[in-house]
């Protein structure tokens, strides 16, 4: 993700490169994230690529997979 001067990261591209830290901060692989979160794994694969537009039940899943606050994954980037 780059930004040019002033640019601000979108809510989804900020999930994703909060995912991907944390999870492999976590040592978790996506198909390992998905079964703690009971999603699918192509499911957080096109989430961490920024492909879905995520709800917050899912954002909240994920979160307690990651055990993170939902907040922690939307923080701002930078």
């Amino acid at each position: 993700m780059r930004l040019g001067s002033g640019q601000r990261a979108s809510a989804r591209e900020r999930l994703a490169t909060h995912m991907r830290r944390l999870r492999a901060d976590a040592g978790l692989s996506q198909e390992m994230l998905a079964e703690l979160s009971g999603l699918h794994r192509t499911y957080i694969g096109s989430v961490e690529r920024c492909e879905r537009n995520v709800s917050v039940d899912n954002i909240e899943r994920i979160a307690m997979a990651l055990q993170v606050d939902v907040s922690d994954l939307l923080a701002p980037t930078y």
